[in-house]
């Protein structure tokens, strides 16, 4: 076999610091799109994404070149760089530490682009609390209160 094929599609998700509900619909257009344009200028780009209040899904099929920890920390590191230079929010703005990452297979990823556009519906009926602690459980992570 002389080409290597690679599909590492992940779900990643992150909240802002203290889950602070501060990413509202102005901010997160342009947040979302300064997401969309760091990401292909670094060479992994973002399949889908959706920010929510707190909290933002992404959908990407992480490169071969690429490790998963280099992409979020520049993603996350990056954006709240911008976002205080650029003075979207009052007060000083941060993520959250860490992030989740679960994998997709190809065959769900259709599903997980539709469940990552309907944010706004689902949690309607869930909590990210509630909707995270679901995400830990199905993947085998046990849930402390500290998530």
């Amino acid at each position: 076999m002389s080409h290597s094929y690679i599909a590492n599609w992940l779900h990643i998700i992150w909240s802002t610091k203290d889950r602070d509900r501060c990413l509202f619909k102005g901010s997160a257009v342009k947040i979302r799109q300064h997401f969309l344009e760091k990401a292909e200028e670094n060479n992994a780009p973002i399949e889908t994404i959706n920010i929510q209040p707190e909290h933002v899904h992404i959908l990407i099929n992480l490169p071969a070149t690429k490790s998963l920890d280099s992409v979020v920390h520049q993603m996350k590191g990056e954006s709240s760089h911008w976002i205080n230079d650029e003075k979207l929010l009052k007060g000083h703005f941060h993520w959250q530490k860490g992030y989740g990452a679960f994998s997709v297979s190809a065959s769900m990823g259709e599903q997980v682009k539709e469940y990552i556009k309907n944010q706004e519906e689902h949690h309607r009926r869930k909590t990210f609390a509630e909707e995270y602690e679901e995400f830990l459980e199905k993947y085998g992570f046990e849930v402390d209160s500290d998530f």
